[in-house]
């Protein structure tokens, strides 16, 4: 009895651990923080991202170029089920709802008004093989499964002068929050 108290209490403290990570990759994609998002992966992992399919090191430049003109990103994360392989390996799938904004091109401003963006959603789900090494659990190879998205014109959508806005590099407000208790 006592080792199945045990075995259930550190795998709650392993899906915290995994879902700290789910975290951290959510962040450094929706703050611009690659090597946050590093931090999530091993260094051999595999990333099938649906329109890009390699290593870390890739996806992080796929990211990058992709996110180049997005002016506002959020993940968010939703059901998560961790199923355990063995006491280092576990298959993790997690629901996620993803939301960009960028301003319109030349071409599609013609359309639109003043201080209107481009909104790309997505809903899907993340699906994992978590390995814990060296006694860290991180992804070593992902699969990321679209349910659906679109892109639609968010009226009035653009940063504007008199509102918190989140922003994709250390000026966010985690990041100044983080230097301000963490100094």
């Amino acid at each position: 009895m006592e080792h199945g108290i045990q075995q259930t209490l550190q795998q709650l403290v392993d899906k915290a651990a995994i879902y700290d990570v789910m975290c951290r990759y959510a962040r450094g994609v929706d703050r611009g923080d690659w090597e946050l998002l590093r931090s999530a992966y091993h260094a051999d992992a595999y990333d099938d991202h649906v329109d890009f399919k390699g290593n870390v090191d890739g996806l992080i430049a796929w990211l990058q170029e992709r996110f180049a003109g997005v002016d506002n990103s959020t993940h968010f994360l939703g059901n998560f089920l961790v199923e355990f392989a063995g006491p280092d390996l576990a298959l993790v799938e997690t629901y996620y709802a993803s939301r960009r904004l960028r301003a319109p091109s030349e071409r599609e401003a013609a359309d639109l008004a003043a201080g209107d963006a481009l909104c790309r959603q997505s809903w899907g789900r993340y699906v994992d093989r978590f390995e814990r090494r060296n006694g860290e659990w991180r992804v070593a190879n992902r699969i990321v499964v679209i349910d659906s998205r679109f892109t639609s014109v968010a009226r009035g959508g653009m940063r504007d002068d008199g509102d918190s806005w989140g922003m994709r590099d250390r000026s966010d407000p985690i990041h100044v929050a983080r230097a301000e208790l963490f100094r």
